[in-house]
């Protein structure tokens, strides 16, 4: 399985008036990594999928902030 985060290198031009971040990276879906949603996947409780946003854990992923 391919992992849900990603990374990559920026640009940095010899003009840039900031300091450069040079490593940005990003959070890909799950629902990219799954052909078709199989039958019979589990299912959160209807109060925690609400909570989650989606009724299959398989589908949940939590977009955490990072700094």
């Amino acid at each position: 399985m391919n992992s849900p985060s990603k990374v990559y290198e920026t640009f940095v031009g010899p003009f840039d008036p900031c300091p450069p971040i040079r490593c940005k990276s990003y959070v890909t879906p799950p629902h990219l990594y799954m052909n078709y949603q199989p039958m019979c996947l589990p299912q959160f409780t209807p109060k925690e999928a609400l909570m989650k946003g989606t009724l299959w854990p398989a589908l949940f992923s939590s977009y955490e902030r990072r700094n």
